[in-house]
């Protein structure tokens, strides 16, 4: 009996994140966004505490920095989301800030474009797929996608100006 009343302490005492279906944190903007690719998310941050997180789909060939056009994969570093587009291919997107000045030098060193129009962005109007099930395939070309609900919501917390961060 101790044993259960010490559990629904804790269960009833823990902090939580803000619940995904709350309207409070649709309402929250946030400060800092994070990838982390080998887990396949995307978690929005204020003031270092986790407001919510996304499973995400990305390029191809997700592992590794992207080096250049065409190559499948995100970008990793700290960018910028710089700018909101609504009327995006694949239902809204949010731009990053790659390349970067360290990226567009190391490609030229290589003698190579390093691409560009990485962005966070909705489901593939043409995947036959349902968007719950199209997330589980690395389908883009190196951008980051949620499903359309998840992008109303990250368009509602993410202002043009919010750090991302993308880790391997």
């Amino acid at each position: 009996m101790r044993a259960l009343s010490m559990l629904f302490t804790v269960v009833l005492f823990c902090p939580l994140w803000v619940n995904a279906s709350s309207s409070q944190s649709l309402h929250t903007k946030v400060d800092l966004v994070v990838v982390n690719k080998s887990e396949s998310r995307l978690s929005v941050m204020r003031d270092g505490k986790l407001v919510k997180s996304y499973l995400i789909a990305m390029g191809d060939m997700p592992q590794g920095h992207k080096l250049k056009e065409g190559d499948q994969r995100t970008p990793q570093g700290r960018y910028t989301l710089d700018y909101k587009k609504s009327d995006s291919a694949f239902y809204k997107s949010i731009h990053i800030s790659y390349p970067n000045e360290e990226d567009k030098l190391r490609a030229s060193a290589l003698g190579i474009s390093a691409g560009g129009m990485i962005m966070i962005h909705g489901e593939n109007p043409r995947s036959p797929l349902p968007p719950e099930e199209a997330q589980k395939y690395n389908w883009t070309n190196g951008c980051i996608a949620v499903t359309n609900k998840e992008m109303d919501e990250l368009w509602q917390m993410i202002d043009a100006g919010t750090p991302i961060e993308i880790w391997p």
